[in-house]
Order: structure tokens, then C-alpha cells, then sequence
């Protein structure tokens, strides 16, 4: 049995507490930690039965990290927080010697850049600690990585082409909302887009290429290119890659909004002075926009979340789609969430499960492509994410550019 440390009680550490605490044959004892220990006491009061105890705590602080994990004993942290506190967190485990996983890599406060080089530097650290670090055990990153290397083990000889399809057709009803953290998600719209191409990086305009994929139990929705981080270790994992993209839906409204608040400099994560108080207006903006964990009980509809995969097996020329659909209104029914929050929470439990039980062992930063993603999928279909693996026509485009 073990104990676990959770920090962050947003929406993700929410639904990620609610599955800890289902896995009793595994956590005997669940922790919830952050800055405002109001928020892990509602979730704890949700979840009832004692079965999670809460703690305020500064996760940018990486002695008060260590010193709350070695209080309680915990033997793993899964790290929900934001990423510009990972590093902290990662050096928190080190000293405090015990696992750590997130869901999101590291991003400097002052540039929006996400990368997973300042996480991978921390390679012979947690080698030669004995310990084990598991970076981006979300759904993309995270399922996304897991679909291929389910693809890479059990459908293919080589894998060609990769494009990872991000689809939420949920509707909350208000002008305007971000359905994970806004500073985070804004940045990442807003960024220039990069593919991975025949050994080298393609950059775009933002949100300049765009597809209309037809979404299985969805239907047809419009599909931007994006940069997203499970492309930059996908791309040196993937035997044989030729290329690697990745897509995400967004309505006309969503991005008529998004543009005027970058047109006035809304978004800009640049500090100006008022009346004497500097401040990024993006976190302005952060502070005026609905909570992402106020929109579970608004939002109805679904997502669809999967991988397109074509390569070779047998010599023979073979594509698939991997993919999961969740329901709004089911999440928020179990554990008072949205599917975004729960498509990341579930995954997330459940790479603490497969490190808890020893099913995941290594020395030193892992992506999730590097593990078994037989037992990991097994768990995350047991636990509210179940897939599909459907063949399709090699000779068809399914509307994916060339």
C-alpha cells in the first residue's frame, strides 16, 4: 500500500483525488496539497469518508515540498499544480526521495515556450537517485503518447505518420471561457505553430492551417494545427517517423474573441505599470474569466480525443484510429467536473497507480511513450477513458493534408 501527495486542487487535482481515493487496493492514504487549502477541503468534503486529508502548501518552495512529503510519508507526488512550478516540484522529490510525475512540461514564467528540456536535464539526477520521474501523464500529452506506443507494440512495424486529434465539442453557454487554466491555454493558442517533418521542425502562422475532420460521435469540426508538447518526444521515440502533428478544434466564436483580446494586448505576458502596480495583462485577463472548475455543471456535449496512425506491418501499409469520447455531463455526474478536467485527472491517477504498484520502474525522466502502455490503457479504460481501435482505408485522406 502506499501514500500519495497530490498538488493542485483545480479541476484536474480534482478528478485525479477522486480516483485516487477509488483505488483503495492501492492508496490506503490520499493527500491533497496547495496554496489554498480551502479548495482541497471541498474537494475532500466531496469525496467524504476520510478518505482524503488536506494540507495548505507553496509548491514553489522545494524545502516546505520535501518537508510536507516526508511529514505525511508519502511514497509518490503527482504534481497538478502549473508548469511553471515543476522544477520546483522535481527538485522537492529529489530531496525528499520518492517519485514524481505531472501531466504538463515545464514553462518559464516570462516566455510562453514549452519545452521538455529543462524537465530532461534532470536525467542523471533522479538516475542516480534510484528514482523515477514520468512527465506528461495527461491525456495529450499522456493517452496520446500511450495510443502510439500501443500502435508502435501491437499494429505496427513502423510508424509513418502521426496526427493527434484533439476534439471538444462541449458548449458552457458563456461568451467566452477557457476550459483549463487561461494563462496556460492562451499562450499555448497563441504561440506559432511546429510540426515535425523528415528529421526537422516546421514552423506556421498561429491557427493559419486549419482541416475539417469528421469526429467520430461528434461530427465534423474545425481543426487548427498547434504545436503541443508530446510532439518533441514522440518525434525521437517513434520507430521509422516520418512526420508528427497535432490538432485542436475551436469555433468561430471561441477565436472572434480571441483575436480582439489579442488585438488590444490582452494577452500579452509582457508586464505594464497601473497606477503604480505592475502586472501581465494575461493575468488580468486570468483573473476576469469564468474558473475553469465553475464551467463542470455548464457544460454539456463531448470530446473526442485520438490519434491517427499510419505505417507498416508485414510490409504491408496499414492505418488506424485510436480514440476515446467522453461525455460532459457524465464527468461532472461522478466527480463534479467537465470532461477536460477529467480527461487529464483520470490518467494522471492512473500512471500513479501503475509507479505505486511497480508495474512502471526505471532510473531517472521518462516520457510516456518510453512505458508499457499495455497496463496503463487498461487502467484508464477501467477507470472512465475506454478506447476504440478502428482500421481505416490507406487510400483515403480522411481530409489530413499531404
Amino acid at each position: 500500500m502506499s501514500k500519495i501527495l497530490i498538488i493542485g486542487a483545480g479541476g484536474v487535482g480534482g478528478v485525479a483525488t477522486h480516483k485516487c481515493a477509488q483505488m483503495a487496493d492501492v492508496f490506503d492514504e490520499v493527500w491533497l496539497a496547495s496554496r489554498t487549502k480551502e479548495k482541497c477541503d471541498k474537494i475532500a468534503g466531496q469525496i467524504g469518508g476520510g478518505r482524503v486529508k488536506t494540507a495548505r502548501l507553496d509548491a514553489d518552495n522545494p524545502d516546505e515540498t520535501a518537508d510536507l512529503v516526508k511529514k505525511i510519508g508519502a511514497d509518490i507526488v503527482l504534481n497538478l499544480a502549473l508548469p511553471y512550478q515543476d522544477l520546483h516540484v522535481m527538485d522537492a522529490c529529489l530531496k525528499a526521495g520518492v517519485p514524481y510525475i505531472d501531466t504538463a512540461n515545464y514553462e518559464p514564467p516570462e516566455v510562453a515556450h514549452f519545452e521538455y528540456s529543462w524537465q530532461w536535464a534532470y536525467q542523471d539526477k533522479f538516475a542516480e537517485s534510484g528514482l523515477m520521474a514520468v512527465l506528461g501523464a495527461g491525456f495529450d500529452p499522456g493517452v496520446t503518447n500511450m495510443y502510439c506506443a500501443y500502435a508502435q507494440k501491437l499494429l505496427f512495424d513502423e510508424i509513418h505518420y502521426v496526427d493527434i486529434l484533439d476534439c471538444n465539442a462541449g458548449d458552457h453557454g458563456l461568451p467566452f471561457a477557457t476550459n483549463f487554466n487561461p494563462e496556460i491555454n492562451i499562450r499555448e493558442i497563441t504561440a506559432r505553430g511546429r510540426y515535425w517533418e523528415e528529421g526537422k521542425w516546421i514552423e506556421t502562422d498561429p491557427l493559419s492551417i486549419r482541416t475539417d475532420f469528421d469526429y467520430p460521435e461528434v461530427g465534423v469540426k474545425p481543426s487548427y494545427l498547434l504545436y503541443h508538447e508530446e510532439l518533441e518526444s514522440l518525434c525521437k521515440n517513434l520507430k521509422g517517423l516520418k512526420r508528427i502533428r497535432f490538432w485542436m478544434t475551436f469555433g468561430d466564436k471561441y477565436l472572434t474573441h480571441l483575436n480582439v483580446l489579442q488585438n488590444v494586448g490582452m494577452t500579452s505576458i509582457k508586464p505594464i505599470k497601473i497606477k503604480g502596480v505592475e502586472i501581465e495583462p494575461i493575468e488580468f485577463l486570468k483573473a476576469v474569466l469564468p474558473d475553469p472548475a465553475s464551467l463542470g455543471p455548464l457544460t454539456k456535449g463531448k470530446t473526442n480525443i485520438g490519434c491517427v496512425i499510419e505505417g507498416l506491418k508485414d510490409g504491408r501499409r496499414r492505418k488506424y484510429y485510436i480514440y476515446n469520447v467522453c461525455v460532459h455531463e457524465e464527468c461532472y455526474a461522478e466527480v463534479k467536473s467537465q470532461a477536460i478536467s477529467y480527461t487529464t485527472g483520470v490518467p494522471a491517477a492512473c500512471a500513479a497507480r501503475m509507479v505505486a504498484t511497480g508495474i512502471w520502474k526505471g532510473k531517472g525522466v521518462f516520457n510516456m511513450e518510453q512505458l508499457d502502455p499495455e497496463p496503463f490503457l487498461d487502467a484508464v479504460s477501467k477507470y472512465g477513458l475506454p478506447f476504440k481501435v478502428v482500421e481505416l482505408d490507406t487510400e483515403k485522406s480522411y481530409n489530413l493534408p499531404k
